[in-house]
Parts: C-alpha cells; sequence; structure tokens
C-alpha cells in the first residue's frame, strides 16, 4: 500500500503517538542533559546486504543522483530483522558529518535504550543545499527520500514511524524536508534551527507536520527574532516559524504555556519556556520549547 494511504489511514491516536515518541526521545534528552551540563533517481547499493546487517554502529553509501552519497548508521542489539522499528534521521549542522553530530547528540545511546536504528547522513562538503538550484546541481530532499527507500531495502524499518531530527543548519533542512516530504515522515525536530523566508512562501505539506523545535533566544547564529527577508538566506523569526506550522495544522490559537527551572549547577539556573499547541489537524502537534538566554548548540551535547 503507497506510504500516503498509510499516513492518511492513520488513526489520530497513533499520529499522536508518533510524535509523542520523538518528543519523548528530544524533550528527555534535553532535560536530562541540562541537568548534568547545562521518484528522482532509485538509489544503487554499493555494499553487499549482508553488510549492513551487523548490530552496532556501521557506515552505508549509495549512489544518488551522480554523486556516492555516505551516512553513518547505529543498529540497536535488540534488532530483529522480522520486525518493523522506528528510524530516526538525525542531520548535522553546516562543516559537520554524521560521525560528529552522533558524537553531539549521543542518539546511539538513546537508540540502544529505546530500540530504534538511528542514521546520520552526511551532506557534501559537509553541507546541505536548501534550493534545487545550487552550483552542483545537488537535491538533497531528493537524496533523502532515495535514502528512505535504500534503508527498507537493508533494515525493517516501520513506515508510520520515521522521524527527522536536525542541529544549526541540519535544523533548518529539517523544516525543509517538512514542507517536502511529510507524506513519507511522521513528525520532525528542528534544534537550533528555523524555516527559510523562500521556503514558507511556497510550502504545502501533503501532510500534517508535527513540528518540535529548541531555540536559545540569544543565539547568535540563527536569530531569534529571524532576519531581513533581503538577506541570502534569511530565516523567518522562531516565533513566526511556530505560527506559520501551527496554521498549516490549523491548531488552537492559544498554547499551552509552562516556564520549566532546570537547574545547571549550584550557582544558575536554566528556563525553558514551553509553547505546546495539541488538538491540531489529524492529531497533529506543535511545540516550541524555548531556552532563556541560550545560544547556539546543541543543549547537554558533547561539543
Amino acid at each position: 500500500m503507497p506510504i500516503r494511504e498509510l499516513l492518511v489511514q492513520k488513526t489520530n491516536m497513533n499520529i499522536n503517538l508518533s510524535f509523542r515518541l520523538l518528543k519523548q526521545i528530544l524533550v528527555c534528552f534535553l532535560s536530562v542533559s541540562l541537568m548534568t551540563t547545562c521518484k528522482t533517481i532509485q538509489p544503487q547499493e554499493i555494499i553487499a546486504p549482508h553488510e549492513y546487517m551487523t548490530k552496532g554502529d556501521g557506515n552505508g553509501k549509495l549512489n544518488d543522483q551522480g554523486y556516492e552519497r555516505t551516512y553513518y548508521i547505529y543498529t540497536p542489539k535488540s534488532y530483529i530483522p522480522s520486525r518493523a522499528v522506528p528510524l530516526v534521521l538525525v542531520f548535522h549542522g553546516d562543516h559537520g558529518s554524521g560521525r560528529s553530530i552522533s558524537n553531539v547528540t549521543r542518539f546511539n545511546e538513546l537508540a540502544e535504550q529505546q530500540g530504534f536504528i538511528v542514521v546520520y547522513p552526511d551532506g557534501i562538503d559537509q553541507k546541505w543545499k536548501l534550493r534545487k538550484k545550487n552550483k552542483k546541481n545537488i537535491n538533497d530532499v531528493a537524496f533523502v527520500d532515495n535514502l528512505l527507500t535504500h534503508l527498507h531495502q537493508v533494515r525493517n524499518i516501520d513506515r508510520t514511524r520515521i522521524y527527522a531530527v536536525g542541529f544549526s543548519k541540519g535544523g533548518i533542512f529539517t523544516q525543509v524536508l517538512a514542507c517536502q516530504l511529510s507524506d513519507k515522515i511522521a513528525a520532525f525536530a528542528s534544534v537550533a534551527g528555523s524555516l527559510p523566508v523562500h521556503q514558507q512562501q511556497k510550502c504545502q505539506p501533503l501532510a500534517p507536520v508535527s513540528m518540535l523545535m529548541i531555540n536559545g533566544t540569544n543565539d547568535k547564529s540563527v536569530h531569534y527574532q529571524g532576519d531581513e527577508e533581503s538577506q541570502k538566506g534569511a530565516l523567518v523569526s522562531v516565533p513566526e516559524a511556530v505560527s506559520f506550522w501551527r496554521e498549516q495544522n490549523q491548531c488552537p490559537t492559544a498554547p499551552a504555556t509552562n516556564v520549566v527551572v532546570v537547574p545547571e549547577n549550584q550557582s544558575s539556573n536554566s528556563k525553558v519556556k514551553t509553547y505546546a499547541y495539541s488538538n491540531c489537524r489529524d492529531g497533529s502537534e506543535i511545540l516550541h520549547l524555548a531556552v532563556v538566554n541560550g545560544g547556539h548548540l546543541w543543549y547537554g551535547g558533547a561539543s
């Protein structure tokens, strides 16, 4: 059955459970971390399928649009090929890699605990292309689509529980994916990222988008209050991005709000303001965590 039909047939409960899994993974990680430290071309396999079946960590490759693309993968010890498991895609920031973002986020530990597969794709030249038109003619959205097809061939992935999360430029790219691959990915999380202005103007998701955004209010790289629209690569403000996704999903206007004070050490506290929009279209949800005076980082990460 086509993925689109599977998504349409999902009940509100299933959609809520899908987003709650991603929220549990990221929100619990943030809380613990603060307390402790603060179809186009079909892909072609290059490595024999049996080499992918090793549990633990490993590397993968595929040919896509004339490029050899790479990724880092972690498969939990509990993985059984006969049982479909969730997949989390994690996207690095500029000048990063799949390996580097895995070290920062420590998602391998969570994958082992929660029983999901985590894949960290590598951007060409350590960057993600947000537009189809670029000097090297790289379509990274198509790459992710093809990567999903490839991963279904080498792992038993639950098609209804695929998630995407990114940091910095990877977080921005995750929001682009939410615009274009909402029929393939169940929920999205953007850390220290926002929505590009050029994407906002044409973003028409095929399915409701459950989105989690985590941003520092004093981020000097991804400005909480956004950029001038005329600026190259301009991003909308974080509140505007949250409102955009809320409107897309027909969420209630007023969010449930809360302020959580999380002790980082004995001399200072971190405040995290939460804005939650539930009861949205088809059970989707929007959640924003604003780390007061927080900067441009993955909170509690290794970097």
